[in-house]
């Protein structure tokens, strides 16, 4: 599993400079940007001792929907869950998460919005999973490279690995995603449109056993419904 931090166009370049430097610290290399280069102006690197290969190594992508397309798993970070999904990982939650994936798994963004309005509802709809950090008060916030060093700490011992596994096709949730998306219509008893959505929802969180059970499962009901139409 490759780990990436990505920032949604951040207003200060020190915060990219501070996260750069958290990210180094914490033995991670990635970090993407999204909307604008601030990581290029001059006060990202009075913040980012030590942490210039990270500087140098910036992707920039000009919206979210093209950092999607390049991971197999988008988390948004939000400070509460007042969002469509009905699940919210703590930073320890979304730990155990993914290290049900790492042989599964190519590359995780982990998504951080902007420092005065975080993300943007759209933008948290388009992610897969949602988490946030609890926070005793509700101001004085985290800065956002502080919030960076949190998840960079909570997740530096989990294991990194390269989705090359025979689980990695089974345990693909996205193409899970798909299938069942047409499968479920199918059905004699079709599942309750609210019941659907639900269980699409769960996918991103099952480990590599469960999705490749449920890949399983979905293969011989497709076995039955050909038998059927023939």
């Amino acid at each position: 599993m490759r780990l990436v931090f990505v920032l949604v166009e951040p207003k200060v370049p020190e915060n990219v400079g501070a996260a750069a430097r958290a990210l180094k610290t914490m033995g991670f290399a990635d970090l993407w940007l999204v909307g604008n280069e601030r990581h290029l102006e001059p006060q990202a690197r009075w913040l980012a001792h030590g942490s210039e290969d990270i500087l140098d190594g910036v992707r920039c992508f000009p919206d979210l929907a093209s950092v999607r397309a390049h991971t197999e798993l988008m988390i948004g970070t939000s400070a509460k869950p007042r969002h469509r999904q009905d699940e919210w990982l703590l930073p320890g939650d979304l730990k155990q998460t993914l290290a049900g994936k790492t042989s599964s798994t190519g590359t995780v963004a982990l998504v951080f919005g902007r420092e005065d309005r975080g993300l943007s509802n759209d933008e948290l709809a388009q992610c897969d999973l949602l988490t946030g950090l609890p926070l005793k008060t509700t101001y004085p916030s985290l800065n956002l490279a502080q919030a960076v060093m949190v998840y960079a700490w909570e997740l530096a011992d989990m294991p990194r690995e390269t989705a090359t596994s025979p689980e990695a096709d089974s345990g693909n949730w996205r193409s899970l995603q798909t299938r069942l998306t047409s499968l479920l219509p199918q059905l004699d008893t079709p599942l309750d449109g609210k019941l659907a959505q639900l269980l699409l929802q769960k996918l991103p969180r099952l480990p590599n056993r469960e999705l490749g059970l449920l890949h399983t499962l979905a293969g011989n009901i497709e076995q039955v419904l050909e038998r059927k139409k023939r």
